[in-house]
């Protein structure tokens, strides 16, 4: 690395050299024109040279410029040769004009020059910050663009290298964004802190000395806190060549409002990580509430049967004839199959809402699938026709347990929500492709037609035929007020069954003018039998 010293000479004489060589060259150019082509006075040329001074390094080299190009010209050009004074008092008006005119058009090309640089700063200030913007505007996550950030405050002149930090302080700032190879030099000691001040003032940089002390000063290292209402969130940090200075004003500019853009996205990001846990506490609790709803009513009703029954069998006054006291055993039965069936949808739930549930692949007969499906809720459908209309060639690829699950819970729901002698019809028939539509429907009083695309959701139940469907904390209740039957979730482990076989559930309106259920399933004829 070369010495800051050697370098801050080498930009401090740089002006003197220009003007001397652009004098030099003028001067060259000058003594052809008269000597060699008869021009009369060609000292104008020196103004080209001076502009061109004033444009390359400014009002001092310019200024410098015009002073030498009147003492060449007077020495070399000018009678008596070789000599600084002035014979013809014409001669000396025509110099101190040129002078004059040489200062005046210097000055005027170094503030344009200033023009153009500051022009060309600013416009490189707003594009880099509309990087920054458009990086965060389409964030995912802030932390995730930081990288990019640090890219571009990296491209600012003067600028090697930028990284940024996270953290309340020093000893918790971790590096999450570095445009250098290698560690992050250390935080200690020399380096510049930008200070924002109120109002529209300006912000300035405050030199903090480490504990090093000068030995530590040999690279230029800046420091930009990244705060939000007062609460340090990181850093911004930069290193520049020892000796280079604080970084410009555009670049000031920039690194304040980058700052200031990444304050608010990375509290815009916590704010709405903390709504997003809030939501989802929220949902839980509704969840646990509607399931702790659902569960008690539908747990105590054949409890409090089971234990009428078994009450009326166990009471030594109750004289039950040998068919009453079968009659009691058999409902015993039946309410316990109803118990049975809730902790099993229940599991079943938690197996699908957890991705465990896996499903065998064979190829099964749907006839005798359907048919076993009534057997084992015969007694639940009470005085409801069940008319099976499935072709005995039709075969599926599925798991029996699954397949089982689903088509008991769909008759179920339809017994739940039907009236006696209501006619249900479980059919099945090809589809597009390799696929098996299976349906159950109902001739009851159906579901109004905005509930059907919310029936395959946890605890959803509608109310009462021509009373609007409410998702709300009071929809398991029917017209009448009173809660309807079920736990609201058949139909949910319906969805998860159909899906884990590898097909769909759709709900509609049934021809017969109740609810319709299709299941979509691949036939067998289409797959192997592979294990999944």
């Amino acid at each position: 690395m070369a010495d800051p010293r050697a370098r801050r000479l080498a930009r401090s004489l740089a002006p003197v050299g220009t003007a001397i060589a652009a004098v030099g060259a003028a001067t060259g150019l000058v003594a052809l024109l008269e000597h060699g082509l008869g021009v009369p006075n060609a000292a104008a040329v020196y103004l080209v040279a001076v502009s061109a001074v004033a444009i390359a390094v400014g009002t001092g080299g310019a200024v410098l410029a015009a002073l030498l190009a009147v003492l060449v010209y007077d020495f070399l050009f000018t009678n008596p040769l070789h000599t600084l004074s002035v014979a013809d008092p014409g001669e000396l008006l025509h110099l101190l004009l040129l002078l004059f005119v040489a200062v005046t058009v210097g000055q005027l090309a170094s503030l344009q020059r200033s023009r153009a640089e500051v022009a060309e700063a600013r416009e490189r200030e707003a594009r880099a910050l509309v990087d920054v913007s458009r990086l965060l505007a389409n964030r995912d996550d802030a932390e995730e663009v930081l990288p990019a950030i640090a890219a571009v405050l990296a491209r600012e002149p003067g600028t090697s290298r930028a990284w940024i930090s996270l953290g309340a302080d020093d000893a918790t700032e971790r590096t999450v964004a570095d445009t250098g190879a290698g560690e992050a030099p250390r935080r200690s000691g020399a380096y510049a802190v930008l200070h924002r001040q109120a109002g529209r003032l300006p912000p300035t940089w405050t030199q903090i000395r480490g504990a090093g002390g000068p030995a530590d000063q040999r690279d230029g290292r800046y420091r930009v806190r990244i705060e939000s209402a007062g609460r340090v969130l990181g850093s911004i940090w930069g290193l520049r060549p020892a000796g280079s200075g604080m970084p410009s004003v555009a670049t000031t500019s920039l690194l304040a409002v980058t700052a200031e853009q990444i304050a608010q996205a990375l509290e815009h990001d916590r704010l709405a990580a903390e709504s997003r846990a809030a939501e989802i506490a929220r949902q839980s609790d509704a969840l646990k509430s509607a399931l702790l709803d659902s569960v008690s009513h539908d747990l105590r009703t054949p409890l409090a049967s089971i234990r009428m029954y078994a009450g009326t069998l166990m009471d030594e006054e109750v004289q039950l004839t040998p068919d009453e006291a079968r009659a009691s055993a058999a409902a015993i039965d039946r309410e316990a199959q109803r118990l049975n069936r809730i902790v099993t949808n229940l599991l079943d739930l938690s197996r699908i809402e957890g991705g465990a549930l896996r499903a065998r692949h064979e190829s099964l007969e749907l006839d005798e699938a359907v048919q076993r499906a009534i057997r084992q809720v015969r007694g639940r459908l009470g005085g409801r026709e069940v008319r099976a209309e499935v072709p005995p060639e039709l075969a599926v690829d599925g798991d029996p347990v699954l397949l089982d699950e689903a088509l008991v819970n769909l008759l179920e729901n339809a017994a739940a929500h039907t009236p006696d002698g209501t006619l249900v019809v479980v059919s099945a028939a090809l589809g597009a492709g390799d696929r098996v539509r299976l349906t159950v429907e109902d001739a009851g009083p159906g579901v109004p037609r905005e509930a059907l695309p919310y029936l395959f959701e946890k605890f959803f139940q509608v109310r009462a035929p021509g009373v609007p469907a409410d998702r709300g904390a009071d929809r398991r209740r029917g017209a009448s007020g009173r809660r309807r039957q079920g736990t609201g979730i058949g139909l949910a482990v319906v969805r998860g069954m159909a899906e884990a076989l590898g097909g769909t559930a759709r709900a509609r309106i049934s021809q017969l003018g109740g609810l319709a259920v299709d299941l979509e399933l691949r036939a067998a004829a289409a797959t192997g039998r592979e294990t999944e």
